[in-house]
């Protein structure tokens, strides 16, 4: 892969975080579907030790991704790949995937203008997430 650059691509990065949390609320939603209890609203909710399973899939569709294959499927499809800003290769370590990702709440709310705001705002194009973690991420041409 090479390395195209650091510029500002809002669009790409928003689309990549759209499939993320699309299959990651599509595979959350499933789970709370086939093994939740009804509630009283409508919906179905899991308790006990079943409700660490949302997370865990979190940690992995997300984080662990994005450890050990250098992007997530989102970022992968679009190109994209995140950065350490502190390391001579730029390899994200596990801390800092953890913390910008779990800084992606603030970002996208609402509508992801925090995160737009802080990427058009910073001279790396970082996200808060980033920010804090001290990462950015870049187009890479395959």
């Amino acid at each position: 892969m090479n390395q195209l650059g650091n510029k500002k691509n809002i669009g790409r990065r928003f689309v990549a975080g759209l499939i993320d949390y699309v299959l990651l609320y599509s595979l959350i939603f499933a789970y709370l579907y086939s093994f939740g209890e009804q509630n009283n609203e409508g919906g179905f909710s899991v308790t006990g030790i079943a409700a660490i399973v949302p997370f865990i899939m979190w940690f992995t569709i997300i984080v662990l991704t994005e450890v050990f294959f250098g992007a997530t499927l989102g970022n992968s499809i679009m190109n994209l790949k995140p950065k350490s800003l502190t390391s001579n290769n730029g390899e994200l370590t596990f801390g800092q995937s953890i913390t910008r990702h779990l800084f992606d709440p603030i970002d996208m709310f609402p509508f992801g203008i925090i995160g737009i705001l802080t990427i058009k705002n910073s001279s790396k194009n970082q996200r808060l997430g980033d920010i804090i973690a001290n990462t950015t991420v870049v187009e890479v041409k395959k």
